[in-house]
């Protein structure tokens, strides 16, 4: 049985997760913008969002490349641990 602590942590994860993808959701794809809108002064809203937009698509990708590595180290644990208990 799983303790508080591990519940807790695994509900961040999610919780992180699920705001991460509805702000990439509503973001606007860096191609096709050509509008130019000024919020406040000279903070151009367009620009600001393609900024971080395709700073989410770099982090999104780091993620991905973390997730295979975690991926590939896991198995690899796994077989070293099947390989000696079978022995």
């Amino acid at each position: 049985m799983r303790g508080w602590r591990t519940k807790f942590i695994f509900l961040l994860i999610v919780y992180f997760a699920g705001f991460a993808s509805a702000i990439y959701a509503l973001a606007p794809t860096p191609q096709g913008q050509d509008g130019e809108g000024v919020l406040n002064g000279d903070f151009q809203v367009s620009k600001f969002a393609i900024s971080f937009n395709s700073g989410l698509h770099k982090a999104i990708g780091a993620g991905k490349e973390a997730a295979q590595h975690a991926g590939k180290l896991i198995k690899q644990k796994i077989d070293e641990y099947q390989s000696q208990s079978n022995s």
